[in-house]
């Protein structure tokens, strides 16, 4: 019996070609349907690859500007966003939050700063109210109950990952910032000057070229033991294929709902330091990728119960998640997707694929693209 080889697209640079033999393997293994995965080193694209269907059906295959959901690799793009305005002086990490959003400060939140609640230290990981799918696509309801409610624990004790309440928080702070919503600004600032991928609140237009997502069978589940774990993952409990719904598509949900491709992923996450940028050009001061990746508390998660460390929305590496880079940051999504920037090694990666993986954290195919990729340097 012969075995389906799949063909790779896109483009391999010379020392590359164990990464790109991993991404293959990949395939070979019958662990994707189609993906997409890119390497930025030192200003270059060395790794720009897709391969496989954009469905289960195998009716349309995997292009190079095929967009996925991502899930919280969404997150890094949210928090970049926000370090877009602190490097410009709109605003600044150490600032209170109750600042630039007065109504914050309700029930004992008026001291947590924008770090602390971008770390998830604000104890607002879940909405205590009962909430429905549908009022999670509304972002002023969403934020308006999250300002007026009492935190969950004691804030700044400890971190508890807001897996779906952080893109409201991030969110309204750019929005009273801005006067723009998160996936504006990211399209004003960033998308379009920068020509990346990525749409937190998908255009009618786009979605042609959207692969839906392939549930995984034996997933790992997400709500927990505990009150709190089950506020923030079960209320409301989301379907892994709820991104295949136009409704969800359309929201802007920064904390879960963006949509792009490896390559925006990578390339994004380069133009985060001068040295992994395309033409040597950060968007950002080197002050501010450190204070981006300083990392605000290190402790047991509350509500992922493993060791984390976490910057300024972002996710410190552990585990070699991000390769052997303690200080590498990025963030990864619920199924398997991530990006992330190692500046001390000039290597931006990202990977979309839509195949939901089973793991919680440590999808293995994107752990070992990382190892591959750190192999070639």
């Amino acid at each position: 019996m012969s075995m389906t080889v799949t063909e790779i697209h896109g483009t391999c640079a010379k020392g590359f070609e164990h990464a790109r033999d991993h991404f293959a393997a990949n395939f070979e293994n019958d662990l994707e349907i189609g993906a997409s995965f890119a390497v930025m080193h030192k200003g270059e694209m060395v790794i720009d690859l897709w391969a496989g269907d954009a469905d289960e059906t195998g009716a349309t295959p995997w292009g190079h500007d095929t967009l996925a959901n991502v899930w919280s690799t969404t997150k890094g793009v949210a928090a970049i966003c926000v370090a877009l305005l602190v490097d410009r002086g709109a605003l600044s990490y150490d600032d209170k939050v109750s600042t630039h959003w007065p109504e914050f400060a309700a029930n004992g939140k008026g001291d947590i700063t924008v770090a602390q609640m971008l770390s998830h230290q604000a104890g607002l990981s879940g909405l205590r109210e009962p909430t429905t799918l549908e009022e999670c696509y509304n972002h002023d309801l969403m934020a308006r109950r999250l300002a007026a409610q009492e935190p969950l624990w004691k804030p700044t004790t400890r971190s508890g990952y807001h897996a779906f309440t952080y893109g409201y928080l991030a969110g309204e702070l750019v929005k009273r910032i801005t006067g723009k919503s998160l996936g504006t600004y990211l399209q004003d600032e960033i998308g379009t000057p920068h020509g990346i991928d990525f749409f937190i609140g998908l255009p009618q237009s786009e979605e042609p070229r959207v692969a839906p997502l392939t549930e995984a069978t034996d997933l790992q589940p997400l709500a927990g033991t505990t009150d709190v774990q089950n506020l923030t993952f079960a209320n409301p409990a989301i379907g892994q294929t709820a991104p295949n719904d136009r409704a969800w598509r359309a929201a802007e949900i920064p904390a879960a709902g963006g949509f792009g491709s490896a390559s925006a992923l990578a390339k994004l996450y380069a133009l985060l330091d001068d040295g992994t940028a395309p033409g040597g050009k950060a968007i950002i001061k080197r002050e501010t990728m450190e204070a981006l990746r300083t990392t605000r508390i290190e402790n047991e998660d509350l509500i992922l119960g493993v060791p984390v460390r976490w910057g300024s929305g972002m996710a410190m590496n552990g585990f070699e998640m991000y390769g052997p880079n303690p200080q590498t940051f990025g963030h990864t999504g619920w199924g398997g997707s991530f990006g992330c920037l190692d500046p001390e090694a000039g290597v931006a990666i990202g990977y979309v694929m839509n195949k939901m993986g089973a793991a919680v954290v440590g999808d293995p195919r994107s752990m070992g693209l990382v190892a591959a990729t750190f192999a070639c340097i």
